[in-house]
């Protein structure tokens, strides 16, 4: 299974992913895109020596440019890991049920638009909520509306502050980002392994 991951910003998700699946036989990472010139994903992808492109939020709207890259690498999945622009419906519709994201939070509480990284984490807080957590699902038209692949629940402690809680909910998808990707590549044999018994 080919895997291309987006992403935003520095990209510890991207460098972990990288690191995870470096010499793994069935999962491959072989594209790392990214919409900002300063985007660390890029600098861990020359790490790796791993193919990267750089897109603006034009080419990213105009879907061909995208789509041809993906296209080119044979991509399986496409992995969002903190990339913020909005995936645009037609690229969603050529590529439908292939579009992971992960959202610090217990979906449906704290998503939609605006709703990424610490703003979601402050919002947490200041609800005094007792619980949060992260949340894997696919990508439909709507922000953090897709169907939910699994969610991960962390307590929160009476004295969590902004950095504890950021801390805690980077450790987690750190560790669960690389689990969602081998359980949909198992999801993806058993189902190519029914279709051929058929």
């Amino acid at each position: 299974m080919k895997v291309a991951v987006l992403a935003s910003g520095k990209g510890s998700n991207v460098e972990n992913l990288l690191s995870y699946f470096k010499n793994n036989a069935n999962i491959q990472v072989v594209l790392i895109g990214a919409n900002n010139n300063n985007s660390g994903a890029i600098e861990h992808a020359k790490n790796y020596n791993v193919t990267n492109f750089i897109f603006s939020k034009k080419e990213l709207e105009s879907t061909s440019v995208l789509l041809k890259t993906l296209e080119k690498h044979k991509v399986d999945i496409l992995v969002l890991a903190g990339f913020l622009l909005k995936i645009p419906s037609s690229f969603i519709n050529e590529f439908s049920g292939k579009i992971i994201n992960v959202h610090p939070s217990l979906l449906p509480k704290y998503g939609g638009k605006g709703m990424y990284g610490d703003n979601v984490h402050r919002a947490v807080l200041s609800a005094r909520e007792k619980a949060t957590g992260i949340t894997f699902h696919y990508v439909n038209e709507k922000y953090d509306d897709g169907e939910i692949i699994a969610q991960f629940p962390i307590v929160i402690s009476e004295l969590e502050s902004l950095s504890s809680l950021k801390e805690k909910i980077n450790k987690l998808e750190k560790l669960k980002f690389p689990e969602i990707i081998i359980s949909i590549y198992h999801e993806s044999v058993k189902k190519e392994n029914t279709r051929n018994n058929i």
